[in-house]
């Protein structure tokens, strides 16, 4: 059941702080009452839905003005405040009822030039609904299980026996001027009513506070709840993460599909090193539950549940059944050129119907139903993959809701491709004007120390997924709060035996690859050659050779799956080149790292993978803390800001500084078995 979590306190504290106008007051309780609809993902999706209140305001000669505040197009309501509701002036809005037709562009420069503030956002495109229902307060939704009721062939029968009367049903048209029209027809024939269902699409209710609609729509939401559970006999499984053998299923299939999909949006963009697609996998219970049942690959067929899902997820997803999986990188790769030649055909077929002028969108898809594994999501960053993938359950649950309540049956390929090039709906969308490591996935290991989070802080800003590893939990938390979401990490000592092989696969699981590593992780040891222990001088080259070498295999391997090249990249020292009295246990490892950079360039060049590396210096970090600072610079008869600017540009040496140069490394698409020195000038250690 959908909890109701209107809060009356909190509503009237809101609507106090907004002021003493009645029109901020209403305002500010309709932007809470849709955050509250905004928070719940069994009502809104990632954008979706929307809102408005209508109320009275001055104008300029303080005449009183009716207007319409409605969602801004492309806010999510979940965070939305009053300013993300723009308002309109209202009776030019009415007066477009009358007109036969409205064109889209005419609809769009009539709404902005009837806007109060003309700096702000696009309304929403169904403001002409809002507009022509006449209450004060208007709520509307995708709720799951209304999508369900919402696809059924007997859609009318089914509303009028759930809510006798209280909801009428509004035949399916698009978005915009015939919507607005015919939702208000529908009302005015059946003015007692306290909502619409708007058949394949969604939901409004309305009254004459936010709290009255929002309490309308959760409990029509809760009857049809339900009627649904009383009609199936059961309820659906919920989300959930996947166990251990789903994932490790997902792991050894992921990079492969990433690959072939890379490959085909590259041969499609004329661009052979475009990005791979980032992944989102959902393997729960409820996945597991629709993909055990016989007739999925039907639904597969189907369509989706809104068609508002179709510009994140398209009109189908990519089917992957177990013999396919079995069949190996040939037989995936023949799935995926079947449902690009399928698209294709989509698009040139309805292209035709609407007079050509349309562009094709990529034909790779967007979300994939793979047998014995799971669902998974795709885009060009996480935000984009989670954002599908969380779209593909609530159509897998309003599917088997509506397959099991008499059948799904969305809109048909006409209404959606119209839908899915429609370009107010793109309009919804970000910039595709992706930043330069948008589709990225990067690990970085050390990634709570001062370098390590530097770094992935600077692949980070430029449209990369991180995956942090790190030796403490406390570390990781911290690093990790200051990426933001969409990123993950993994806590593990990189020195102990599977390491490598559990932060790769932790990486996959979560992203669906890997494209770069950053080997950054290390330690110093100090002591006299003739004096350092053994076991000391192992352990050293445990953490400052092995672990850069296994992790780097275990990406390497992941490179050849994904068959896209890749990166490595090392955080070596100066210690490599120029050794410093006392720290051979810390320079002897460096050393044989600086080869094994050499090394691999050499053996992976061939499969486009590039290694390259950092030679550092005095850097705030590790071996070198404040007290370390203090005590060499004490030993030199110097103050701490003169040691640590010991070098030819009398510059202190920065973390960030390090972590620009493995950027611009990744950057240099032709420059492999190069090695930068960032130490603001130190001869002895120059390799050249």
């Amino acid at each position: 059941m959908v909890a109701n979590r209107w809060d009356d306190i909190e509503a009237k504290k809101i609507a106090a702080e907004a002021g003493a106008d009645p029109a901020d007051q209403d305002l500010a309780a309709q932007a809470y009452g849709s955050r509250l609809l905004g928070a719940d993902m069994a009502l809104v999706q990632h954008g979706g839905g929307n809102t408005s209140c209508k109320v009275l305001r001055k104008d300029l000669f303080g005449n009183d003005v009716k207007v319409l505040h409605v969602k801004g197009s492309g806010h999510d309501l979940a965070q939305i405040t009053p300013a993300g509701m723009p308002a309109v002036r209202l009776e030019p809005l009415l007066a477009l009822r009358a007109l036969d037709g409205l064109s889209d562009e005419d609809m769009v420069n009539t709404v902005r030039c009837n806007m109060l503030d003309a700096s702000g956002p696009n309304p929403s495109v169904e403001i002409l609904l809002h507009a022509y229902l006449p209450h004060a307060f208007i709520d509307h939704t995708h709720a799951t299980t209304m999508l369900a009721i919402a696809d059924l062939p007997d859609a009318a029968a089914v509303v009028d026996e759930i809510f006798g009367g209280k909801v009428a049903v509004v035949p399916f048209h698009m978005p915009g001027f015939d919507l607005g029209k015919a939702a208000a027809e529908v009302y005015e024939a059946n003015p007692d009513v306290e909502g619409l269902l708007l058949l394949n699409h969604g939901h409004f209710t309305f009254g004459d506070s936010a709290k009255q609609a929002y309490d309308r729509m959760i409990t029509h939401v809760n009857m049809v709840e339900d009627w649904v559970a009383q009609k199936t006999g059961r309820k659906l499984k919920h989300s959930g993460p996947a166990d251990a053998g789903m994932k490790a299923k997902a792991v050894q299939v992921m990079p492969l599909l990433r690959g072939i999909l890379g490959e085909r949006r590259a041969e499609f963009l004329g661009n052979r090193d475009t990005f791979m697609p980032v992944m989102d996998l959902r393997a729960g219970d409820n996945v597991q539950e629709f993909l055990a049942r016989s007739d999925w690959q039907d639904l597969a067929k189907r369509g989706v549940a809104t068609p508002d899902h179709v510009i994140r997820t398209k009109n189908f997803p990519l089917v992957l059944t177990e013999q396919t999986l079995a069949g190996g990188a040939d037989a995936i790769a023949a799935a995926v050129d079947a449902y690009i030649a399928d698209y294709t055909a989509y698009f040139e077929r309805n292209n035709a119907r609407v007079g050509g002028g349309k562009i094709m969108l990529n034909p790779v898809p967007d979300m994939a139903w793979i047998e014995g594994v799971g669902i998974i999501g795709m885009g060009a960053n996480a935000g984009e993959a989670r954002i599908a993938a969380d779209l593909a359950e609530q159509n897998i649950a309003a599917m088997s809701m509506g397959e099991d309540c008499g059948g799904f049956h969305p809109v048909g390929e006409e209404d959606l491709f119209d839908m899915e090039y429609w370009s107010l709906e793109q309009a919804k969308l970000p910039s595709r004007n992706y930043p330069r490591f948008a589709g990225h996935t990067v690990i970085v290991t050390g990634g709570g120390g001062a370098i390590g989070l530097a770094t992935a802080q600077a692949f980070a800003d430029l449209g990369a997924n991180i995956l942090l590893v790190d030796l403490f939990d406390e570390a990781l938390a911290k690093g990790l709060a200051q990426l933001g979401p969409d990123h993950d990490g993994i806590a593990l000592d990189i020195t102990a035996e599977g390491a490598a092989q559990k932060a790769i696969d932790a990486c996959v699981a979560r992203f669906g690859g890997v494209d770069i590593l950053v080997s950054n992780a290390g330690a110093a040891w100090t002591g006299e050659m003739i004096d350092l222990d053994d076991a000391l001088l192992r352990k050293s080259f445990e953490l400052n050779f092995f672990a850069h070498q296994t992790f780097s295999k275990a990406a390497a391997k992941v490179f050849k799956t994904q068959g896209r090249g890749g990166q490595l990249l090392y955080n070596v020292s100066k210690q490599a080149v120029n050794p410093g009295k006392g720290f051979g246990a810390y320079g002897l490892p460096k050393a044989a790292t600086f080869f094994l950079l050499r090394q691999f360039a050499l053996e992976l060049g061939p499969m486009g993978v590039r290694v390259n590396g950092i030679n550092a210096d005095r850097i705030r970090s590790g071996l070198l803390d404040d007290d370390f600072i203090k005590e060499r610079a004490k030993a030199r008869g110097i103050d701490e800001g003169t040691y640590m600017a010991g070098n030819l540009i009398r510059r202190e040496v920065e973390a960030r500084h390090v972590a620009d140069a493995f950027v611009a490394l990744a950057m240099s698409e032709r420059t492999t078995a190069h090695v930068m020195t960032v130490d603001g000038g130190n001869i002895e250690a120059a390799l050249r």
